[in-house]
């Protein structure tokens, strides 16, 4: 791999030509950008394949929405923290098979919360009385005929609405699923969980497209000891460049030229970015060449939500033994939901997560106001709840590296919006959740997506220095890492405590 310095930020010489015409050595160059589980997915495969690659980082660690917190003294995941399809078919599974990492699985298949069953909870009201669970499980049935009867809404409608307006229309139509007093605030509470699936709300989800993703079977399991011990099995021996934000990429005829906001360029036959949705949405880097219309306008109408944890820990658990608690309220806006990893992991720590309008207002107070806020809700449920000894606070809306926790349809997105973002421009290729082909939003999502924009850009570079695939070294690592039995010898640990 070639660096260049300048002394103002450009090349020494002043211009790119003689950069793009450095003569090709036995092994390609690949720079990957974005050092999230997609990069570190693409930046693995092509460095167990003899490429020489850099993956540049503009934070101060590696993971990107990733990020397990030890802090509390035990593994706490501020970012993604499930396991979306606890299976063999999932393309993670191999990797947490051999690490031995445990999995709590908090849903099966068919569960109307998406990551959670209604198995082992508590609902509050705002005058801190717990509902009934058997308006619980009513209105969940209710929740879930509402949702099917947004198909026919949807086959009726020649233009995209949102799965807000599709949810009035079928109540219109549909009296006896309406709800009133707490089980109308229990129907708001679900749709509030819904809303944390896509890290949006209701009125800005595409009714098109809101269900069309293909989820994995097995339903979805917590990571136990986080998702940490994955991003360093999977980053090992790879060359890793924190703190290196990259500012502009030149996209030449043969090479791509990195600059780094310190004013060092890096050269290289070919790059991947796999730069956070949000930072792409902000033109953080620039393109030269600026990238086609067709490639901005995916960028542009892609949706991009914000979900945050707040973590408490407390210095013994007060709360009963369920998987989550919940404030339900008159809207979906003003419910609550904690994470009980106490019942989990054994420490009593409670995470409260907020989607959304609510994220993104949150992000606007003090990190001490936040847990004021929070503190309050969870006082309704329990008046003799005590102060915390710590707690965290993420911010992925307003972190500059990541602005945003991951994609969503918007209403309005076409149906060819993901290949258009998956699409390389002539010798950048594009990795990150957003891209996955059936799994946005995900971690294995994004770690496909990675390993797919690896496959392409050494299909490319296989072409260009007229590579046979047999002789190609990703090539066969790409297959054996696909063509590993589903049924594995050492099983996926799950529990259900």
């Amino acid at each position: 791999m070639e660096i260049v310095y300048g002394d103002d930020g450009e090349f020494s010489n002043g211009t790119y030509g003689s950069l793009f015409e450095r003569q090709h050595n036995s092994s390609p160059s690949v720079i990957v950008i974005g050092g999230g589980i997609s990069g570190i997915a693409a930046a693995r495969m092509l460095h167990d394949a003899s490429y020489k690659v850099i993956l540049l980082e503009s934070q101060d660690r590696i993971g990107g929405r990733i990020h397990t917190d030890y802090s509390f003294g035990c593994p706490v995941d501020m970012g993604a923290s499930w396991l979306h399809g606890v299976c063999n078919e999932n393309p993670l599974s191999p990797v947490i098979r051999r690490l031995g990492l445990r999995l709590y699985r908090t849903s099966g298949d068919d569960s109307i919360l998406y990551d959670h069953d209604l198995e082992s909870y508590a609902l509050f009201d705002k005058n801190g009385n717990q509902v009934p669970q058997s308006i619980v499980t009513e209105v969940g049935v209710a929740f879930k005929k509402i949702l099917e009867e947004t198909d026919k809404v949807r086959n009726e409608q020649s233009n995209d609405i949102s799965v807000k307006e599709a949810i009035s229309i079928v109540m219109d139509r549909n009296p006896d699923l309406r709800q009133e007093g707490v089980a109308y605030e229990v129907l708001q509470w679900y749709i509030c969980r819904m809303e944390a699936w896509f890290a949006a709300d209701a009125e800005d989800i595409s009714l098109q497209a809101w269900d069309q993703e293909k989820v994995l079977t097995g339903g979805h399991g917590l990571m136990v000891q986080g998702y940490d011990p994955v991003i360093k099995d999977l980053s090992r021996d790879i060359d890793i460049r924190l703190n290196h934000r990259v500012k502009k990429i030149v996209n030449g005829y043969k090479k791509v030229v990195v600059m780094v906001e310190d004013g060092r360029s890096l050269v290289a036959d070919a790059a991947i970015v796999t730069v956070p949705l949000g930072t792409l949405k902000a033109n953080v880097i620039k393109f030269e060449p600026k990238l086609p219309e067709w490639k901005l306008s995916a960028i542009s109408d892609l949706g991009v939500g914000i979900e945050n944890k707040i973590a408490l820990k407390f210095e013994h658990a007060f709360w009963p033994n369920v998987e989550f608690l919940g404030i339900v309220a008159t809207t979906s806006y003003s419910c609550g939901y904690f994470l009980n990893l106490h019942k989990a992991t054994g420490h009593p720590v409670l995470v409260y997560m907020a989607a959304g309008a609510l994220a993104h207002d949150l992000e606007k107070l003090t990190d001490t106001a936040v847990v004021e806020f929070v503190m309050l809700q969870l006082k309704q449920m329990f008046p003799n709840a005590t102060e915390p000894g710590q707690y965290l606070v993420s911010h992925w809306g307003t972190n500059p590296n990541i602005l945003g926790s991951y994609s969503y349809d918007a209403v309005g997105n076409t149906v060819d919006i993901y290949d258009r973002l998956r699409a390389p421009v002539g010798n950048l290729f594009f990795g990150g959740e957003a891209v996955s082909l059936d799994h946005q939003g995900s971690v294995h999502g994004a770690y496909s997506a990675g390993i797919l924009a690896a496959e392409a850009c050494q299909k490319h570079l296989m072409q260009r220095f007229e590579s046979s695939l047999e002789t190609n070294p990703l090539a066969a690592a790409a297959a054996s890492c696909r063509d590993e039995p589903l049924e594995a010898s050492v099983p996926l640990q799950i529990s259900r405590l």
